[in-house]
């Protein structure tokens, strides 16, 4: 991959992984390979983000929409999550990436548990890049299960209802302690965030590229990073 010559480089990267299916149509392949082509995508662009100096990854591997999918495709997804696992807790030793899953997880098959909390486990103490996968995932879901802890915790009497505020909150929700997206990258062309990170990306700024997901390459990382350099981060507040 490329490299980055400009030096504000975002913390947190959110990536809407999008453009699999259309890439193998474009090629006349089933999509079971686009799929196969946007993991090996996935590893180059970590690795790259790595070098770059960002702290943060959260992709959006799979969303709780996702279930409601044909059965063989969901079946053929679920066998590729398999063998992307165990090929990354072969090779987890060798870098320094911290792995972490966030979603429904309990949707999944208990073998694709089994792996997700070995690769957890293997990588907790690792002191590099900080990779969120979200995997049966919905953002209103998360939002509703923080509300129900909170609530939990004023039932118990651990908290009371005025101690509420966006700190509590955002504590409950699957991402933390990481701090909130700088940018979001979405790819294939669509321009909507389809129900990822909804609280988290209140102030991301969001870069959407037409490349298709199989075919995103340091090029287009670079290209959204100087998108992003470009903006002026507000925050609601005026410039000086």
């Amino acid at each position: 991959m490329g490299k980055q010559t400009l030096n504000i480089i975002p913390s947190h990267i959110a990536v809407i992984m999008d453009g699999n299916g259309r890439w193998a149509k474009s090629k006349g392949l089933p999509r079971s390979k686009g799929h196969e082509a946007g993991v090996k995508a996935l590893q180059e662009f970590i690795k790259y983000a790595g070098k770059l100096g960002i702290k943060y990854i959260t992709i959006y591997a799979f969303s709780s929409e996702n279930w409601l999918r044909p059965e063989s495709e969901v079946k053929t997804l679920m066998n590729l999550l398999r063998k992307y696992l165990k090929s990354e807790l072969k090779t987890a030793q060798k870098n320094e990436v911290r792995y972490r899953f966030i979603g429904d997880l309990f949707r999944l098959d208990a073998d694709i548990r089994d792996l997700i909390r070995d690769i957890e486990t293997l990588t907790k103490d690792k002191q590099g890049l900080s990779l969120n996968i979200a995997l049966s995932y919905g953002g209103k879901d998360e939002i509703v299960t923080a509300a129900r802890t909170l609530a939990a915790d004023v039932k118990e009497g651990r908290l009371t209802p005025d101690a509420i505020n966006e700190e509590i909150f955002a504590s409950k929700l699957l991402t933390y302690p990481a701090p909130y997206p700088d940018l979001l990258i979405r790819t294939s062309g669509e321009q909507r965030i389809s129900n990822f990170l909804l609280w988290q990306l209140a102030y991301t700024e969001m870069v959407f590229v037409d490349t298709l997901w199989p075919d995103f390459s340091a090029k287009d990382l670079d290209f959204a990073i100087n998108e992003f350099q470009n903006r002026k981060r507000r925050f609601g507040k005026v410039e000086d």
